[in-house]
């Protein structure tokens, strides 16, 4: 058996990693590893974060290739985009690993199975990708998960509102029609990949309600007033209908959040 590593070190020095297939079989293999938490250990990250390869090139978000999902290289572009999401969720789930220290273990343990998991998910649609005659990096991607990444690296509780409940969380909503669309053109290998990502990522932002729950629980703060004020402070998204309700309820959304939700204009 392989000697034990300390997560939180090896979370960042994945999330650091350049070359695209090492880092996604980086994470892949931390399944299989023994591992520790050293609750003394205070890290610092010496080089630039998150590691990206040198394609696809960012771009602000209205400028990303838009084509027809009814042409092929408008239906790779699509997936390439899918891909792209997954690729800055593995590097979301390792920086929630390793830049908040002193959480309970149960933490780190549910945030090693997101980057797990977001690492198949890349690995499914990039598999795909090459299907349809193209690469990743043969289109362009944006940057907004990791911005507001950026914006919460001094707060857990402001990064487990605003990434998993937030923008995250909006896939659940748009995940069902996108599968619908793509089984109605006879991609029925992306609709796959659809059903196996909706059904993950539930568990992904369930992940994000229990600690965001569990640290207000900590502070004292009540949930709802809480995410109020942190979406104002940190300018999150609007959120926007229509809702996938019964996945946003799998995915711990109380009651009282989805009638908020279902009274925005």
């Amino acid at each position: 058996m392989p000697a034990p590593i300390e997560l939180r070190r090896r979370a960042l020095e994945l999330l650091c990693e350049i070359p695209l297939q090492a880092k996604v079989a980086g994470v892949q293999a931390l399944q299989q590893q023994p591992f520790y938490i050293d609750p003394e250990l205070i890290l610092h990250a010496t080089k630039l974060i998150p590691g990206h390869p040198a394609k696809p090139v960012l771009v602000p978000p209205t400028q990303v290739e838009k084509r027809s999902m009814r042409t092929p290289e408008g239906r790779a572009a699509l997936i390439h985009a899918l891909a792209h999401i997954e690729f800055n969720a593995i590097n979301l789930a390792l920086d929630a690993i390793w830049r908040f220290n002193n959480m309970p273990a149960d933490y780190y343990r549910d945030w090693l199975k997101v980057a797990c998991e977001e690492a198949y998910h890349f690995s499914l649609l990039e598999a795909h990708l090459k299907t349809l005659g193209y690469d990743y990096g043969d289109f362009t991607g944006h940057n907004s998960l990791w911005e507001m990444a950026e914006k919460t690296v001094d707060d857990a509780l402001a990064r487990m509102a605003l990434v998993p409940r937030t923008l995250e969380a909006r896939g659940l909503d748009a995940s069902p029609p996108l599968r619908n669309k793509l089984a109605q053109i006879g991609d029925t290998r992306a609709a796959e990949i659809l059903d196996i990502i909706l059904r993950d990522e539930i568990g992904h932002v369930a992940i994000g309600n229990r600690w965001y729950n569990w640290l207000c629980e900590q502070r004292g703060l009540e949930p709802l007033t809480t995410y109020q004020q942190l979406a104002k402070q940190y300018n999150a998204p609007m959120l926007r209908g229509p809702f996938n309700l019964e996945a946003r309820r799998k995915a711990g959304f109380s009651e009282a959040e989805l009638t908020q939700m279902g009274n925005l204009p």
